[in-house]
């Protein structure tokens, strides 16, 4: 016969397993609502920076005074946009609304500071046929200039051939507007792909019997030229990209994340001494296709003569 104390015993025994047993499935629950929890908030802030970020166009406007501006370019309106990557977070669809866009502003002239396409993409021929399309339907009146981004190695020179946009590598133009007093636009190529000739691009400066004077935009890809260009040259207004001014940010907080060629300048305005620098955020996504806190824009900028 078992004795009471032994009956006890194996009912201790029978009651601490059902006790373990219930911890156990207790700890299993919470620890599948734990991950459960995890995944919902690794899927939500995918979600946020895949698609939320990637989200709208904001248009960043600026109104800048210069003495040095011809009266017949007051209230002149300059579009920047930059660092497209076509194939990445931009295809046809979004560029055509990004067109659509520029276009309502009506600007009188439209600058690209780089990276047409992503680098990770193969183009189309179909793909190449509706950029041209696109790039060519974007409407300015005194003019359209472009420079070369480090993405741009294989479809930049093949699709820009085909369009309106001037494409000034190491170069400069003069653009006029009713007037014979012309202002002065120069693009250096990139400096990732060491295809930089300030010089060169400054030309205008070397000739003799010029206004030294004159009103100066500089177009650039990478940003941190600037200080080279600084060296010999004071432009009046400078615009780059390649930063993404960060990409990926958060709010009162530097870039997370710097690229070289955009370590010293990577926000979106900078003022050095004479000079208004404008560095894009850019319109696609580059090495991964995120944003957070930092949405696709294009700047809009006014010029006034004081």
């Amino acid at each position: 016969m078992i004795s009471r104390t032994e009956k006890n015993k194996n009912k201790r025994k029978k009651i601490i397993k059902e006790e373990q047993k219930e911890k156990r499935n207790k700890m299993i629950i919470i620890t599948l609502k734990i991950l459960l929890i995890i995944v919902i908030l690794i899927s939500l802030a995918f979600v946020i920076l895949r698609y939320v970020g990637n989200l709208g166009l904001v248009v960043k406007e600026e109104s800048l005074v210069y003495s040095n501006l011809p009266e017949n370019f007051h209230g002149l309106k300059i579009v920047h946009f930059s660092d497209l990557h076509y194939g990445s977070t931009i295809k046809t669809k979004k560029l055509n609304k990004i067109v659509d866009k520029i276009n309502d502003i009506k600007p009188d002239i439209i600058v690209f500071t780089g990276d047409l396409v992503d680098k990770n993409y193969q183009m189309t021929e179909k793909d190449k046929e509706e950029v041209k399309e696109l790039l060519t339907n974007m409407k300015a009146k005194l003019g359209k200039y472009a420079v070369q981004g480090n993405h741009d190695k294989n479809n930049f020179d093949t699709i820009m051939k085909d369009t309106d946009f001037i494409v000034l590598e190491n170069s400069y133009d003069l653009i006029y507007n009713e007037g014979y007093t012309p202002i002065l636009i120069t693009g250096i190529g990139s400096s990732t792909l060491n295809n930089v000739d300030i010089d060169k691009a400054f030309y205008y400066f070397k000739q003799e019997n010029i206004n030294q004077d004159i009103f100066t935009i500089s177009l650039m890809h990478e940003p941190d030229n600037l200080d080279q260009i600084l060296e010999k040259y004071t432009p009046n207004l400078v615009f780059a990209g390649h930063s993404h001014n960060g990409q990926v940010r958060l709010p009162f907080a530097p870039a997370l994340v710097k690229v070289e060629g955009a370590k010293k300048y990577y926000e979106a305005r900078y003022t050095i001494h004479d000079t208004e620098l404008f560095v894009s955020g850019g319109l696609g996504t580059s090495n991964y296709p995120f944003r957070l806190f930092n949405h696709p824009s294009i700047n809009l900028i006014r010029l006034r003569t004081k």
